[in-house]
């Protein structure tokens, strides 16, 4: 084991992934060494609690810890993330399962980490340090190895809904937009490293408003820095569609923007919708996502649906069918619905977990089937495409063009994160296969 060292293992959405760094950052700057998960001395596991299938795999995570570990006085493990406040007795829950933790980290006290570390290297377990404040994230200013090619940049904090059936809001509070400035610094800082795609991500990029910057405002400054890459913009509440349609429209007209719209619409029900507490109806979701795609008919489109929410009847669930139908996403993300801790969902009568079962079955049949022909408005399209790693087979690599395409192409000799020139040539379900043209 090598003394002042730290390992992360990170779970989770992109803004876990950004803290990730950003909390790897610190720590190398205060002298701590990034190694093995074998070698470190500091375990960092950064959780999330988005699912129960999530939660109960970062608990036997950490049962795996304790077991190997719970005599290894030089071993630390401290649980960062969303999962230790996801409800008022989470505290109680980590301890039993691994009593030996050495830190809790608050969600916005990654400043304070060197001085927790030096507190449990002298023998203190069990802290937590309750954060002083919200913080700007994106003033920590990101550094990627060499041959890094995508980078993330948070943008903001919390939320503004009060979704019922969401509890990562008990975790990351009201919404905190950070400063524009720092915002498009550290996507210029991250871009001169050789980056050449950028997620900005939050809870709900939607929500973001600085001073009178609007979320448009921030994306056409990122747009116009001097550099060749792609910005994808994170998830965006189906309410921005319908009450900003004319921003995220200015949004995808803007050249190095992804044409990729991830909006979580989560069922086709307007009954669901209002006990979910997501405040629009599906007839307005239908006709703005109908007029997107009548500009640009090339836009992917990627939506989420829960299975099986309380008070989902069978013909609630058929809205959801008929809503995939209608919208043919290129992704869906469907979710069992399970109660999560301090929800309002959680009180409500639940559907049995045999028929959450057999609707997202179901559900995702009818996904896949859609498929088989979604992409064949690409066949012999040319244009630009951003080599990215290699793909699945020998001499394959992987890339996407405008439209945050699945493409590979054979035999390619150049370097990853070039803008090579390309024809689709086939299809193959989700995928594209293309060739170089000069």
């Amino acid at each position: 084991m090598t003394p002042n060292s730290f390992y992360i293992e990170t779970y989770g959405c992109a803004s876990n992934k950004a803290d990730s760094q950003i909390i790897s950052k610190i720590l190398k700057e205060n002298s701590y060494i990034p190694t093995t998960f074998s070698e470190a001395q500091f375990v960092i596991i950064n959780t999330c609690a988005v699912k129960q299938q999530t939660e109960n795999k970062i608990k036997e995570r950490l049962k795996e810890l304790y077991l190997i570990y719970q005599g290894n006085k030089n071993k630390f493990i401290i649980i960062a993330g969303c999962l230790p406040h996801a409800g008022d007795n989470y505290f109680n829950i980590i301890e039993r399962i691994v009593p030996n933790y050495s830190a809790i980290l608050d969600l916005d006290n990654f400043e304070e980490l060197p001085a927790i570390f030096e507190q449990i290297k002298k023998g203190k377990r069990n802290l937590f340090i309750p954060s002083k404040k919200s913080i700007d994230k994106s003033e920590f200013l990101i550094d990627y190895q060499e041959g890094k090619l995508t980078g993330i940049v948070p943008i903001s904090e919390g939320c503004l809904g009060a979704c019922t059936y969401c509890c990562v809001k008990n975790a990351r509070g009201r919404l905190n937009c950070y400063n524009p400035k720092n915002i498009v610094k550290n996507v210029e800082h991250q871009l001169k490293q050789g980056i050449k795609q950028i997620y900005l991500t939050s809870q709900d990029c939607s929500t973001y408003t600085h001073d009178t910057m609007t979320l448009f405002d921030l994306v056409h400054s990122i747009n116009n820095l001097p550099f060749q890459f792609y910005l994808r913009v994170g998830m965006l509440n189906p309410k921005f569609l319908i009450d900003h349609y004319d921003q995220l429209v200015s949004i995808f007209g803007l050249k190095k923007v992804y044409q990729f719209l991830h909006v979580p619409i989560q069922s086709g029900s307007n009954k669901v919708l209002k006990l979910m507490n997501r405040p629009y109806t599906i007839e307005d979701v239908r006709e703005k996502l109908k007029s997107l795609r009548e500009k640009f008919s090339y836009l992917t489109i990627s939506t989420d649906i829960i299975c099986g929410f309380p008070g989902e009847t069978r013909d609630d669930f058929q809205k959801s069918i008929n809503l995939i139908d209608f919208l043919k996403p290129e992704i869906l993300n469907i979710s069992k619905f399970t109660p999560r801790p301090g929800t309002k969902a959680k009180r409500m009568k639940q559907v049995s977990s045999k028929e959450i079962k057999a609707r997202s079955i179901e559900l995702s049949n009818i996904f896949r089937d859609s498929l088989s022909n979604i992409n064949d408005k690409w066949k012999n399209w040319q244009g630009f495409f951003l080599t990215l790693h290699a793909g699945t087979e020998e001499n394959q690599t992987f890339g996407r063009n405008f439209a945050y395409k699945n493409i590979f192409i054979d035999n390619f000799r150049g370097e990853y994160g070039t803008f090579v020139k390309i024809r689709i040539n086939a299809v193959d379900g989700f995928n594209l296969h293309a060739q170089i043209i000069e």
